[in-house]
């Protein structure tokens, strides 16, 4: 057992323990930084936001960049699901970059709601790289008032 004080020694095994706390809490599966991209890990492509009201969620998708042709929306039950191609862009050899920070490739995220909704009037609407989803709940999801009698 050694006990003579080493500043370098204890300050070496005090980096290694920051080092793999970090290392640990975002490393991912792919390796560092891969939380960062989109669909490779916790963080799903595309970001949402997801508002809604007694009638209807809205959801807010932003999504640049996609081949409109590849973007299919589909609705089950009370499940959305998003799914599409981002291409790369082919006016620039790879080589040619400096920094690509671009995510290219397949994606498919699903969300599950809360109620179901009313499959055949869902409105789907892209514009500025925003994918805009109207999902109209379903009449028996809606709220219903009951009217109280007196006796």
């Amino acid at each position: 057992m050694d006990l003579m004080f080493s500043p370098f020694r204890d300050l070496e095994a005090f980096r290694r323990g920051i080092d793999s706390v970090f290392a640990d809490s975002w490393a991912g599966p792919l390796g560092r930084g891969s939380l960062f991209l989109p669909g490779r890990s916790a963080r799903g492509y595309p970001l949402i936001n997801l508002s809604g009201n007694a009638d209807q969620y809205v959801v807010e998708a932003f999504a640049p960049g996609l081949d409109l042709g590849s973007l299919d929306v589909t609705v089950q039950g009370n499940t959305l699901t998003i799914s599409g191609e981002k291409r790369p862009v082919t006016d620039v050899k790879p080589e040619a970059y400096h920094r690509n920070e671009r995510s290219t490739g397949k994606f498919v995220r699903s969300y599950q709601l809360d109620c179901e909704i009313d499959e055949d009037n869902v409105r789907a609407d892209y514009k500025d790289g925003i994918l805009t989803i109207k999902l109209p709940k379903s009449e028996k999801a809606k709220p219903k008032k009951i009217a109280v009698g007196i006796k």
